[in-house]
C-alpha cells in the first residue's frame, strides 16, 4: 500500500487548488483511490457522468499532477488507464517565512526506513493496513515491507537512521541541531507508569536519555487505525532533542553537556540517529516508536538543521 503525502502552500498551488474544486473530479479521484487504476469508461459509468466530461476533468487533474495516466493495450486497440498519485492531499497555511525559518533545513525520516538495527523482543511493526511480519521475531526488522512501518516497538537494543547532512550541499554551519519524535515506552498490553530510559546517540555519540513515564493505552491515539487493538500501545509523548553549542536539551530541558563541539558534524556526509533502550538502563521499559497514520502526531522522525545563514 502506498503512501504518498502532497503538501499543497495555497499560494503557489493554485492550480492543484483549483483541480480539486469540482465535486466530479474529487469523485473521480476517490473511485481511483478506493478502487485501483482504471479507464475513462470504467469512470464514466462509475459516476454517471458523460465520457467526454470525465476526458476533460481528467485531463485538468493530470496537468495538476495529482494522477497520472498510461496507456496500455487492450483486446479493442490502447486504453488509457488513470492512476492516482496521492493517498493525502494537505493544505497547509504557513506564516511568512522568518529570517529564522529560512536558515532551517528540515528532513522528514519515515518510520521504517533505518539503516541498522539489533532489537529483543517483545517486539514488531505495524503498518496503518495490518502487521508486518511475525510478532516478537527479531529477524521480522529486515522484512522489506518494513518501508511502509507506522509504528516499531522493541524492548532492548536499537534502531539506526541515516539523514543526509544538507549543510555540506549549501557550505553552511549549523549552529543547532534537532530532532522530533512521537515515544512512549513498551509493555505487553500498556501501562502508563511503565518508565523506560530512552536513549538517543549521533554518530555513535550518546546525546542524552529521556525516561518515558509509561506506555499509554487509556483512549485510542488521534491517528492510530481502528483496527490495532485498544490493549495495544495506542500514542506517546512528542519529544525534541535539540543539540546546541552549550550542551543537548529535550524540550528545552538540558539533558547532557553533550555540544555541537563534540559531535563535529562538519566533517560528517551523513548523521546517523540511534533510538535505543540499554541492557544496563535504570528503566530497561522498552520503547515505542510512533510514525505516520499511529499515534497523536501524524509525523514522521523529523530532523531540524538551524544553519544561521
Amino acid at each position: 500500500m502506498r503512501q504518498n503525502f502532497l503538501i499543497v502552500d495555497p499560494e503557489e498551488g493554485i492550480d492543484i487548488l483549483r483541480a480539486l474544486a469540482s465535486p466530479a473530479r474529487v469523485s473521480a479521484m476517490k473511485l481511483l483511490h478506493d478502487h485501483g487504476p482504471m479507464n475513462v469508461n470504467d469512470i464514466s459509468r462509475a459516476l454517471g457522468l458523460p465520457q467526454s466530461s470525465v476526458s476533460a476533468n481528467i485531463q485538468q487533474l493530470e496537468d495538476a499532477g495529482l494522477i497520472r495516466t498510461e496507456r496500455i493495450s487492450a483486446k479493442k486497440g490502447n486504453q488509457k488507464v488513470c492512476f492516482p498519485e496521492y493517498d493525502e492531499i494537505l493544505v497547509m497555511f504557513k506564516k511568512d517565512a522568518t529570517a529564522a525559518n529560512k536558515t532551517d533545513i528540515e528532513v522528514s525520516m519515515p518510520l521504517g526506513l533505518y539503516t541498522s538495527c539489533e532489537v529483543s523482543a517483545p517486539c514488531g511493526i505495524c503498518a496503518t493496513d495490518g502487521i508486518i511480519g511475525l510478532l516478537d521475531v527479531p529477524d521480522t526488522f529486515l522484512d522489506p515491507g518494513r518501508m511502509r512501518a507506522g509504528l516499531i516497538w522493541f524492548t532492548r537494543g536499537y534502531i539506526e537512521y541515516q539523514f543526509p547532512n544538507n549543510t555540506r550541499l549549501v557550505g553552511a554551519g549549523i549552529s543547532a541541531m534537532e530532532f522530533s519524535m512521537e515515544l512512549s515506552s513498551e509493555v505487553p498490553g500498556t501501562a502508563a507508569n511503565w518508565p523506560s530510559d530512552i536513549t538517543v546517540s549521533v554518530n555513535h555519540i550518546d546525546i542524552g536519555t529521556w525516561t518515558s513515564p509509561g506506555d499509554f493505552g487509556d483512549k485510542r491515539g488521534v491517528y492510530t487505525p481502528a483496527w490495532w487493538k485498544l490493549k495495544g500501545s495506542q500514542y506517546g509523548m512528542l519529544k525534541s532533542w535539540r543539540v546546541t553549542s552549550d550542551g543537548t536539551y529535550v524540550d528545552g530541558v538540558k539533558i547532557s553537556p553533550v555540544s555541537l563541539k563534540d559531535l563535529d558534524l562538519g566533517n560528517h556526509k551523513s548523521i546517523r540517529l540511534r533510538i535505543g533502550v540499554r541492557d544496563d538502563a535504570r528503566h530497561p521499559g522498552g520503547v515505542n516508536i510512533f510514525g505516520r497514520g499511529f499515534g497523536n502526531y501524524d509525523q514522521d522522525i523529523v530532523m531540524r538543521l538551524s544553519t544561521g545563514r
